[in-house]
């Protein structure tokens, strides 16, 4: 295999608009296209953590599986943050960011994505978790990131390759790239896995 590059017998489709997963496969050398559905990223009550994210990336998967071609691999995913056993989904507004990132302040937080891998023949579904900790963080420096408009489209309120994410980032344990969106290394293995990669 050449460095830098990712060969497949198959067809990745990526259902996202996020430009950090996008960013992920063309780093990986990775081909694909976009095909983008419109999903309600609702879930039923009573789920948790990992579960909610699994239920989403299966949901985000479900109005195209029936267009898929024969050689083609369907990737959705969905990342959630999990502060004090409740979900942190992205901000409402500017306030709902603004709160969020004051519980978060000095804490541990988990921060999940999951994956979901969609062929005409079968799907498979599987997530990581990272733990984070944030230092103390001031009024004034989180008002001046929400300020930005950039906590408004992440998980949690914030994105770790952010200006936020590089002043108030302590101490990471697990994959970085899980927590910008993309498990890169499970996904590739996975695949690998699967056969999905010559």
């Amino acid at each position: 295999m050449k460095a830098g590059s990712i060969k497949s017998p198959y067809t990745l489709v990526l259902a996202s608009n996020s430009p950090r997963r996008k960013e992920f496969l063309n780093s990986l050398g990775w081909a694909y296209t976009l095909r983008i559905a419109e999903v309600d990223e609702s879930y039923p009550e009573g789920l948790k953590a990992g579960a909610i994210t699994d239920y989403i990336a299966v949901k985000k998967a479900s109005p195209l599986r029936d267009g898929l071609k024969k050689n083609e691999i369907l990737l959705t995913a969905d990342t959630l943050v999990w502060s004090s056993d409740h979900v942190l989904g992205k901000p409402m507004n500017t306030d709902h960011a603004r709160d969020m990132l004051l519980q978060m302040s000095g804490q541990w937080h988990e921060v999940i994505t999951s994956v979901a891998l969609t062929t005409q023949d079968q799907q498979t579904v599987f997530h990581q978790s990272t733990q984070v900790k944030f230092a103390e963080l001031s009024s004034s420096e989180i008002d001046a990131y929400v300020s930005s408009g950039q906590a408004l489209d992440k998980a949690g309120a914030y994105g770790i390759q952010d200006w936020i994410g590089l002043i108030g980032i302590e101490q990471i344990n697990g994959s970085y790239s899980n927590v910008v969106g993309l498990p890169t290394s499970l996904l590739y293995q996975t695949m690998k896995s699967l056969g999905y990669i010559a």
